[in-house]
């Protein structure tokens, strides 16, 4: 069966954010400069230390990112978001927590009618994020 990874975009902070990311998740992060790759000899010697792919893994979460981006720039947009499935309430409310510093609290987690605990953020590279702890699992 085909499944499906989270892959982020950013614009010369992937390092950053990526590094970011493990420290709010946990799991080992893996990147591979452009100096590193074999096509280090057809890109500018400017872009060497920009992240041509970055893994990020825990178990079953996956988060790959670049900072390759297209000649028409970075735009961000609301269409995509990252959903963390918890496995505990303390898990939903450290992650959230994490997650949000120095980002946007835009919903804060409450409980659901469905039974979760459930809110999202933006964080403070402009990525959208569902944290859920579903209570009847």
């Amino acid at each position: 069966m085909a499944y499906i990874n989270s892959y982020l975009t950013f614009n010369g902070n992937c390092r950053e954010a990526m590094t970011f990311y493990r420290d709010c998740l946990g799991g080992e992060l893996t990147l591979q400069t452009i100096g590193e790759s074999p096509v280090a000899g057809k890109m500018p010697n400017s872009v060497e230390n920009s992240i041509l792919h970055a893994v990020l893994a825990k178990d079953e979460l996956v988060i790959m990112a670049t900072d390759m981006v297209e000649e028409v720039g970075l735009i961000k947009g609301n269409a995509i978001s990252l959903m963390l499935n918890c496995s505990s309430e303390e898990e939903a409310r450290g992650l959230y927590h994490k997650l949000s510093k120095g980002g946007r609290a835009v919903h804060p987690l409450q409980e659901t009618f469905w039974g979760a605990l459930f809110g999202d953020l933006t964080d403070r590279y402009g990525n959208n994020w569902l944290v859920n702890y579903d209570k009847n699992q």
